[in-house]
């Protein structure tokens, strides 16, 4: 059956993620992943720029992966989590995900994906407060570009106001303070970007009072938001803040956990642990849906002392097909060392786009962490002045991208690229020679 034939059926009865009925008239249908490289229903190869959507780490087609479901299925495929019943597979990767991530993270618990580990992080930290005699903590801060999930608690902490509109009100007690964007952030007078940048999280905790503030949520490295980086002093000086009023530490790294950016953990770019981790995507390698969180000890103490039952839950929380794939892809990343691939294949693919595209009249900035990063288009680079959004250059250049065999993602008009650490250097080559040629054919 054509991609035409398959889209047709798609639009009768399928409703989408950001669903929009005269752009999936246009979409494609995926039919088979190898590695870095995914095929539409008419034949068609591209480059997979976004490893599916962030998450694809070990590439299509991992045989591993599929024998490790099959094998769980026919052995217990599911029994509930709840307090009273476990399984094997969950045991074991909790065990081992304490071995993997911050010393101080010992104690996890498990969802279907990011969004879901957003709602049980702020109901774990709304919860921890209560516990510790503070019930008035309960706000949460996030930033401004931020991307944590679409539920309409995750929804309300996504500092991406286009989310908002059709879902108001959103749930009261989160806020946002701005990014540390390198490239367009306005530090004040006396200070360096990134301290002028996390010090926004402290005017934010005075106004509102630190005895109302549970949390402050971020990535460590921002995805959906245009891969922003922070400055090497943000991340020290945001934990010093949260320490100074006890605001509890939350890294989402639903994007960037398990080698993205080429550490196992984002944080440990700059030796901070947090005191909730949030991670999703790359524990499975998307092949099937998982997600969690993991808390500290601290966190962790005071539930168990507490005598009281954390009333959250999922059904399929610690599902034993996502646990044991869960635990198969991560020997994959360790066995083949995906952090370290992505930490070198990050830096080609990053020095390769600004050889190829720093001496552009409207390519702005050219950043990214590991295999992860960023092509943003403007009007004026002396004044970093953005296009007008009629032009619709973002759009256009994907268009021209996907025609030219490379299927990645824009936000406005930044490029984005995180392809599967599988990538191979040729691939690496072919999709800045794509991006280029789109970026001149677009913009000239």
């Amino acid at each position: 059956m054509t991609n035409a034939e398959l889209i047709a059926r798609d639009t009768a009865h399928l409703i989408h993620p950001l669903h929009d009925t005269r752009a999936q008239r246009t979409a494609r249908v995926w039919v088979k992943g190898e590695g870095a490289l995914i095929t539409d229903a008419d034949g068609n190869e591209f480059i997979d720029g976004l490893a599916g959507l962030w998450n694809v780490l070990a590439g299509h087609g991992r045989r591993e992966l599929a024998e490790a479901a099959r094998a769980q299925c026919e052995t217990l495929a599911y029994m509930s989590s709840y307090t009273g019943s476990s399984n094997e597979p969950a045991i074991e990767l909790a065990e081992h995900l304490a071995a993997l991530t911050y010393p101080s993270i010992n104690r996890f618990f498990f969802t279907c994906g990011g969004g879901e580990a957003t709602d049980s992080s702020v109901k774990m930290s709304r919860a921890y407060w209560k516990l510790r005699g503070q019930p008035h903590k309960t706000k949460v801060i996030s930033r401004i570009e931020g991307y944590h999930g679409v539920t309409l608690a995750a929804m309300s902490a996504t500092g991406m106001s286009a989310y908002w509109p059709l879902f108001e009100p959103r749930v009261p007690g989160f806020l946002h303070i701005p990014s540390p964007d390198p490239y367009r952030y306005n530090a004040p007078p006396g200070v360096s970007q990134g301290i002028g940048a996390a010090n926004e999280l402290e005017q934010a905790i005075l106004a509102e009072g630190a005895d109302t503030v549970a949390m402050f949520l971020a990535e460590p490295v921002q995805g959906a938001g245009g891969v922003i980086v922070p400055q090497d002093d943000y991340f020290p000086r945001i934990r010093e803040i949260c320490d100074q009023y006890d605001v509890l530490l939350v890294a989402d790294e639903v994007i960037t956990a398990f080698g993205r950016t080429g550490t196992l953990f984002a944080l440990d770019h700059w030796n901070i642990e947090p005191d909730i981790v949030q991670f999703a995507k790359a524990i499975t390698s998307g092949y099937v849906p998982f997600g969690g969180i993991g808390i500290n000890d601290t966190i962790a103490a005071a539930l168990d002392d507490s005598g009281r039952v954390w009333m959250h839950a999922y059904t399929y929380s610690a599902h034993p097909v996502g646990c044991a794939v869960a635990l198969r892809n991560l020997r994959i990343i360790e066995d083949e060392d995906l952090p370290g691939q992505c930490a070198a294949k990050g830096d080609r693919l990053i020095g390769a786009l600004r050889t190829a595209l720093g001496d552009h009249p409207h390519v702005g900035d050219i950043r990214g962490k590991g295999l992860m990063c960023a092509v943003e288009l403007v009007a004026d680079r002396s004044t970093k002045q953005s296009f007008p959004a009629g032009d619709k250059v973002g759009p256009r250049l994907y268009q021209e991208t996907a025609g030219r065999g490379l299927f990645s993602r824009v936000k406005a008009d930044t490029y984005l690229l995180a392809p599967p650490a599988v990538i191979t250097d040729d691939q690496l080559d072919r999709t800045v020679e794509i991006l280029s040629d789109s970026i001149h054919a677009v913009l000239g």
